[in-house]
This record gives structure tokens, C-alpha cells and sequence, in this order.
């Protein structure tokens, strides 16, 4: 069986190691969700510059969960960190329609062993719209995706070709969930790590994405 998890472990779990997976330097946009956790496990010793899409530069932690003077995409509380800044919304977008996001961070509805992404609309039911989801996968230059791995039915969110509308078409690079990392090597998804206690061969039976198996196949570091 599978080590179990509850949402705070398991959404805690992907965010610590997209954390650490950042390069020094980056300018990183995140997304709501599970993403929005990132700022409260950014590794030491770093200097990572992440960016909500409503304008905030150099985004850290919240100082306060009460305090919402400093909220970000998702309208949770967040601070600005030494010589960050705010900017407006079309400028933020400029940004990242411009190509100039080194990575991004989102959350999924779905994802396919071709890279494509749905994470905005599920069929039928109201959505206000894809917001700015599709300009951020084609603009930044590395798309992680930040995602439990089964649905609440128990149905595996790593498909083999997403059902969903689509954000976009072949941009996923990184894939992270509570039991794996998976990465997008030149059109191949590659299982480079695995949660400690769970069996590769269980998991890709309940996963219906095809995984080729990492001959250096590691523990999950987080």
C-alpha cells in the first residue's frame, strides 16, 4: 500500500520539494494552490525571487496569517522580502507574457505523459475563466506543476492524455507529487524519485501515465 497522508502532509510534501528544486536566482512565478505554500519553505542560503501574478516581486512568508495588507494571487497573506517590490497588473503580465519567468509553479486538474496541462475548467461547472494560466506556461521558460496525485475518487491526475480542456499543449517540464518526481527529458516522463515506503511498481499500476524508471531512482528528498 501506498504510505497515506493527510492534505497538510501531502500538499506540505510538494511544496518543500519544488522548493528545493529552484536555481539560485530564479525569478519564479507562482500560481495558486498548492504553489502558494512555496514562500514557507524556501531553502536557506538561496536567493530566489518569486513572483505572484498580482504584482508582488521577491515574495516571502507571511509575518502574520491575520494580516492581509499583503496577500498574493490567491489572496493569502505573504510578505515582500529587502528589496522586493510591487508592480501593477499589466506590467506583471508583461513580465510574464515577455518570456522573462525563469520557472513556474501550478496546480492541475490534470496532467499527460505529453506535457500538456488542464488546471482551469472541469465541464459544466461555472469557472470565471482560465485567467492568466495560458500566457504563464507559454512565457516561462521551466513549468512545474504542483499537483496531489489522485483525485478524491481515487482516480490518478498523471494521465495519459488529459480529458480536460486545455491550459496548454506540451509545456510541462517537473511534476511533483505526494509520492514522485517526474521529469519531462526530451519528450519523456522520467520517475527520478519516489516517497520513502511506496513501491514503484504500485504506483505506476495506479498511475495511468506511462513512467520509464530512473535507473538512479532516489528517495524523495523532503
Amino acid at each position: 500500500m501506498l504510505p497515506e497522508l493527510n492534505e497538510k502532509e501531502a500538499r506540505e510534501r510538494i511544496a518543500k520539494r519544488i522548493a528545493a528544486d529552484l536555481e539560485d536566482g530564479a525569478l519564479v512565478n507562482l500560481g495558486i494552490g498548492i504553489p502558494q505554500l512555496i514562500p514557507n519553505f524556501m531553502p536557506k542560503g538561496v536567493n530566489i525571487f518569486l513572483q505572484t501574478e498580482n504584482g508582488t516581486i521577491y515574495a516571502g512568508p507571511a509575518k502574520d496569517p491575520n494580516d492581509l495588507r499583503i496577500i498574493d494571487a490567491g489572496g493569502a497573506p505573504i510578505s515582500v522580502l529587502p528589496g522586493g517590490s510591487f508592480v501593477s497588473s499589466d506590467l506583471s503580465f508583461a513580465i510574464l507574457r515577455g518570456g522573462h519567468i525563469d520557472a513556474t509553479v501550478l496546480g492541475a486538474l490534470q496532467v499527460d505523459r505529453e506535457g500538456s496541462l488542464a488546471n482551469w475548467t472541469i465541464p459544466n461547472v461555472r469557472t470565471p475563466g482560465m485567467g492568466g494560466a495560458m500566457d504563464i506556461v507559454v512565457g516561462a521558460k521551466k513549468v512545474y506543476v504542483a499537483t496531489r496525485h489522485f483525485e478524491k475518487n481515487g482516480n490518478s491526475k498523471l494521465m495519459k492524455k488529459c480529458t480536460l480542456p486545455l491550459t496548454g499543449h506540451g509545456v510541462v517540464d517537473v511534476i511533483v507529487t505526494e509520492y514522485c518526481l517526474v521529469r519531462n527529458i526530451n519528450g519523456r516522463m522520467v520517475l527520478e524519485e519516489i516517497a520513502e515506503g511506496a513501491d514503484p511498481a504500485e504506483l505506476q499500476d495506479r498511475t495511468e501515465m506511462r513512467m520509464e524508471i530512473s535507473p538512479d531512482l532516489k528517495i524523495m528528498a523532503c
